[in-house]
């Protein structure tokens, strides 16, 4: 081996480089911080390094370079002898406060040897260790577990320790309970005090009867007050002080929330006013404006929620702070400042909305300068600039300035109709009935859909802040009244569009509602109906086979993608794809716009209706369908990497996709089986996804991998 990478198996291989090995050890395969459907094996890069010095000729002089992203792709590619070794014993990663308590809890638990300095007395109820010059006046008794004292560490009468580190010179007063914590030196800790499961940061006071929930993390130099109060899970940044008596509730410093990571995929989410508040957007639009450059031009947009336009003010005072200039475009969709953003004038963009799911929290979304969710690379260095403070203001002379675009909903509607084939859609007169979930839509789609000639009875069609987070029920009993009024009314079908326009429900002409995988099925074979040049289309991983099926009787390649939007896109993009399909009503048509876009989606289907002569529920009652089975497996978190390397080897030599989750094919002449195994990214769970031209077989497997899954999640022999 020129260079051996040290692996260690972990339970959660997300944060970290997971690393694929043959039975030899040689490396296959490197994922950094992969997605679960992309963890084919636990065993993860552990950043220790075995390298022969040759290797380091590889290295470039006074050029940033790094190991795994650089180096070890070099090596695999010559196939200079790359090797992996999975080592025993104890590795853990301290880069966050939870994984740091964790590495004491093992410590103290005998888990991990390490070598403690000073004394060890052996108590009735554990073990005491305590450096020189160290009092304990409590009784014994009042120990309990692993107790570990610095020197000069003095603990007067009553009080009580268990499973606990005290750093050098502490003093813990009468009465006082610490238990699982960590103390660092110098810290006073009152009388009757209480601790719990927390960290305390060097040379801090904590008053007489104050109580410290659990999972607190008070950092170096505070002071907490005689009978104040610390809610769990909070944390204070250094030298905050808490009064005496005060209850502290949430973070005195919001900001340490993100000490890890501010950015998931593109997106920061908080509590709406909490931890999403004008001082964050400020911060944060002055750590995007850095990452970009002063001079540049960003466009930002927001959906109608009263906290989206506060936060979306803060954010270009932060912006243009920097120097850089700023388009608001105000209440906007997604598609709408994607369009805008497409034709590459500006730097990027920003959108602010109330999530879609969860009413008390506010997400920005943040795009690159084609319009597409910013990377990976550019979130961490806005993380960087944001965590650090460490961006440039502009002189007073050099502020950015705001623009206010006029022209952009014309230009997104005049795009919008040279995309169609207008004059099939006047003849057709489709009569459809429309809910635009009081969203954004319902600004711009009235003035186009009476463009194409149709009649159309609109539903929540007017902007309300209080509702574009809808609960499943009453989404459920908004498309159970759309259903009635198609039926009654006898229209052609019934649409839904999200509030943030890019999502869509479909009802057919009687009313039923099309369940996702199946509209991508019946959206499939209209657009290649319509488009017989077509010869190659994407959908997700997880999509449905007949898609497949659709695909094959027309000739017409399908690209599989990963399970996510992101990867639609740059499917869209890079290679150039006119129809991407999505699995949760999501539908890319890129000769309009590369993303999802619920508006034009409506319009297109209806267009794709008319070419065809075809209505949606005559086409779902003809068109073939797959058996498919659909069953969820708990799986508590710590056992998903080792399932996935169960499931892996269990698969090795079967005819199998490793695009996002595992797909196996059993599929024979005449005939098509499939089963995708897919771990959930937000459930302990896994979901056994079976496809089959018959519902015994399709049952049979989904018995079979079930039974498997309970198996394989139960930790060896």
């Amino acid at each position: 081996a020129k260079a051996t990478i040290v692996l260690q198996h972990s339970a959660n291989p997300l944060q970290y480089g997971v690393v694929i090995t043959d039975k030899d050890g040689r490396i296959k395969r490197f994922l950094e911080k992969p997605s679960w459907g992309e963890v084919f094996s636990d065993t993860i890069n552990t950043g220790i390094y075995i390298l022969e010095p040759e290797v380091l000729g590889l290295v470039p002089l006074r050029e940033e370079f790094d190991f795994s992203k650089d180096l070890f792709p070099i090596l695999l590619e010559r196939d200079l002898g790359l090797y992996g070794y999975a080592a025993e014993g104890y590795w853990r990663d301290v880069g966050n406060l939870n994984e740091y308590q964790e590495a004491h809890w093992d410590a103290l638990a005998g888990h991990v040897r390490v070598n403690i300095e000073g004394k060890r007395d052996k108590l009735p109820n554990g073990t005491l260790y305590y450096g020189r010059g160290s009092k304990v006046r409590t009784a014994p008794a009042n120990l309990h577990g692993t107790v570990v004292l610095g020197s000069d560490v003095e603990v007067h009468d009553g009080a009580r320790i268990a499973n606990s580190v005290i750093g050098s010179k502490c003093v813990i007063g009468r009465g006082a309970i610490i238990e699982n914590s960590i103390v660092w030196d110098g810290v006073h800790v009152g009388d009757y005090a209480v601790l719990s499961s927390d960290v305390v940061g060097f040379r801090t006071t904590i008053g007489e009867r104050a109580e410290i929930a659990e999972n607190v993390f008070v950092g170096d130099d505070c002071a907490v007050g005689d009978g104040a109060r610390l809610a769990a899970n909070i944390k204070l940044w250094p030298e905050k002080v808490v009064e005496e008596r005060a209850v502290l509730s949430r973070s005195l410093v919001w900001e340490d929330k993100w000490l890890r990571e501010l950015f998931t995929n593109a997106r920061v989410s908080g509590i709406s006013n909490i931890e999403m508040n004008p001082e964050f957007g400020a911060k944060l639009g002055a750590a995007f404006g850095g990452s970009i450059g002063a001079g540049k031009t960003i466009v930002t947009s927001r959906d109608s929620d009263t906290v989206s336009r506060m936060i979306n003010r803060a954010l270009i005072c932060g912006l243009i702070s920097t120097g850089v200039n700023v388009i608001d475009l105000r209440t906007a969709s997604i598609p709408m400042l994607r369009h805008e953003l497409r034709a590459g004038r500006e730097a990027g963009g920003l959108h602010v909305r109330k999530s879609p799911y969860d009413r008390t929290m506010t997400d920005i979304i943040f795009f690159d300068a084609r319009g597409v969710d910013l990377s990976a690379s550019k979130t961490k260095a806005i993380e960087r600039l944001f965590l650090g403070e460490d961006f440039l203001r502009a002189t007073y002379e050099n502020v950015g300035n705001i623009l206010f675009s006029d022209r952009v909903r014309e230009s997104y509607r005049e795009k919008f109709l040279s995309a169609l084939n207008v004059g099939a859609m006047e003849k057709a007169h489709f009569r459809v009935v429309l809910d635009y979930s009081n969203g954004i839509a319902s600004t711009m789609m009235p003035n186009i859909l009476g463009s194409l000639g149709c009649q159309v009875l609109a539903v929540n069609a007017y902007i309300d802040p209080r509702k574009l987070t809808r609960p499943n029920e009453e989404v459920d009993a908004a498309i159970r009244e759309l259903s009635h009024v198609v039926t009654s009314l006898h229209y052609d079908a019934g649409w839904v569009i999200d509030a943030g326009g890019e999502k869509l429900t479909a009802l057919d002409e009687k009313g039923f509602v099309i369940d996702s995988q199946r509209l991508l099925s019946l959206v499939t074979w209209l657009y290649l109906e319509a488009n017989p040049s077509v010869k190659r289309i994407a959908v997700p991983a997880s999509a449905t086979l007949e898609v497949d099926l659709i695909a094959q009787e027309r000739g017409v390649e399908v690209l599989r993608t990963k399970d996510s939007h992101l990867s639609m896109m740059k499917a869209a993009l890079d290679e150039g794809l006119p129809f991407v399909g999505g699995t949760r009503g999501g539908f890319i048509f890129s000769d309009f716009l590369f993303a999802s876009d619920a508006m034009f989606a409506v319009a297109k289907i209806m267009e794709l209706m008319a070419i065809t002569g075809t209505k949606i529920g005559e086409l779902n009652e003809k068109t073939p369908r797959l058996h498919r089975v659909a069953r969820n497996v708990p799986c508590p978190w710590t056992a998903r990497g080792a399932v996935m390397r169960r499931i892996m080897e269990y698969t090795e030599s079967m005819e199998r996709d490793l695009i996002d989750g595992v797909r196996v094919h059993r599929s024979g002449e005449g005939n098509v089986h499939s089963i995708l195994l897919l771990p959930d990214p937000t459930r302990p769970v896994f979901t056994i996804i079976v496809e089959a031209s018959d519902a015994p077989t399709a049952a049979a497997s989904a018995d079979e991998f079930e039974e498997r899954l309970q198996a394989w999640k139960e930790p060896p022999s």
